[in-house]
């Protein structure tokens, strides 16, 4: 089985952690290609990086689909592009966020999310919405670092570390979801330190995709998520083109 992991930004050192922590929970017999566009934001915090990131990640979709990829994952917690990427992949397609949410539900009653920037907290309560998880969310925290301060700041593990001792005191929250894939090597230390889980969403999104196709399950082609209708396209999406 093959399972594409798309870090939707360009910073390669973030792909790097994203894919570690998508390999330390794979099968064995899953192959885990992590990878990154080539052009688009070094980091994704704004409805306008995530409209920039999107041609990016469909271009990996796209090249999947003629490498034999079987599933993917989209390693970014405002899940950019997600229901275009359904639409041009056979396999089952998951975002981060949506998988994070949906695997909270299955061990808690109610979760809190911790992201990084204040923006995002109102990304993640439109997809908490649409996801249909307003019940079950219980708050959703920032630590006011930029996303790439993961990689940089070495107090930011520590401030991340806070805000989730600050969340299971005062949220009433049974589960954390961490808010950005840049935070994948963090779940584990962290759910040990506070003994609830706490829920890096690259890796449940691994094991989903891993079930769904076992299953045999894919992306259904039946209404809005049937590939996209052949026209030309213009300009420089020209290459983009359906065919």
């Amino acid at each position: 089985m093959k399972i594409k992991v798309i870090n939707p930004n360009t910073t390669a050192s973030m792909t790097e952690k994203i894919g570690i922590a998508a390999c330390r929970v794979a099968s064995p017999g899953t192959e885990i290609i992590a990878c990154n566009p080539t052009t688009g934001p070094v980091s994704i915090e704004g409805h306008y990086d995530e409209a920039l990131s999107v041609v990016g990640i469909l271009e990996e979709i796209r090249k999947g689909e003629t490498e034999g990829v079987d599933g993917y994952v989209i390693a970014c917690f405002g899940d950019p592009g997600l229901l275009a990427a359904r639409e041009l992949a056979k396999g089952p397609v998951l975002g981060i966020a949506e998988a994070a949410m949906h695997a909270a539900t299955f061990v808690a009653t109610g979760f809190s999310i911790v992201t990084t920037l204040s923006r995002t907290q109102i990304i993640a309560q439109h997809l908490v919405e649409r996801y249909g998880m307003t019940h079950f969310c219980r708050k959703i925290r920032a630590i006011n670092l930029p996303v790439l301060s993961l990689e940089a700041d070495s107090f930011a593990k520590t401030m991340i570390l806070k805000e989730c001792q600050i969340a299971l005191k005062e949220d009433g929250c049974g589960a954390i979801a961490l808010g950005c894939g840049g935070m994948a090597d963090l779940a584990t230390e962290i759910s040990s330190q506070l003994g609830i889980p706490v829920i890096d969403g690259v890796s449940v999104a691994v094991k989903f995709v891993e079930m769904l196709v076992s299953l045999g399950l894919t992306t259904s082609k039946v209404g809005d998520l049937a590939y996209p209708i052949a026209k030309p396209y213009m300009g420089m999406l020209s290459a983009f083109a359906p065919q």
